[in-house]
């Protein structure tokens, strides 16, 4: 027999931890911003500094996705005084926020879109690291 105990011990991971990226560790935020977390383009952040921003297929638009699960005008974003909305353009394969396929949906912060393949992330501001363990 050995005097050994169980215990249980907790791991955490660092944060500078190069296998969990912290996307938006170095970005400053003063317009809102959509994240892609999920889809070809991972990692890339978009600001949202006018009035209507197009995001589609179509390298004309200010958020360009480039992939064929998303339409050519696929959406758009507008702000306004009282918050900003996501309205779909008709797309093929429609507009998720929080997931709910939407013709026209308020973005809050943390809100998730689905566009085809691409999951995002909108930021009002700077997320705060959400520490866990004891």
């Amino acid at each position: 027999m050995s005097n050994q105990t169980d215990s249980t011990r907790v791991f955490r991971m660092p944060i500078d931890d190069a296998t969990a990226p912290d996307l938006m560790k170095s970005a400053r935020i003063t317009n809102p911003v959509l994240s892609i977390i999920k889809g070809p383009q991972t990692g890339n952040t978009f600001e949202l500094a006018d009035v209507e921003t197009t995001v589609g297929r179509d390298p004309a638009n200010a958020i360009f996705l480039n992939d064929m699960t998303v339409s050519r005008s696929h959406a758009k974003i507008i702000r306004t005084a009282t918050g900003t909305i996501i309205e779909d353009l008709g797309s093929l394969n429609g507009t998720w926020v929080d997931g709910a396929i939407v013709n026209s949906a308020p973005l809050h912060d943390g809100s998730s879109v689905q566009i085809g393949t691409f999951t995002l992330i909108y930021h009002e501001s700077k997320p705060e690291r959400i520490e866990t363990g004891e």
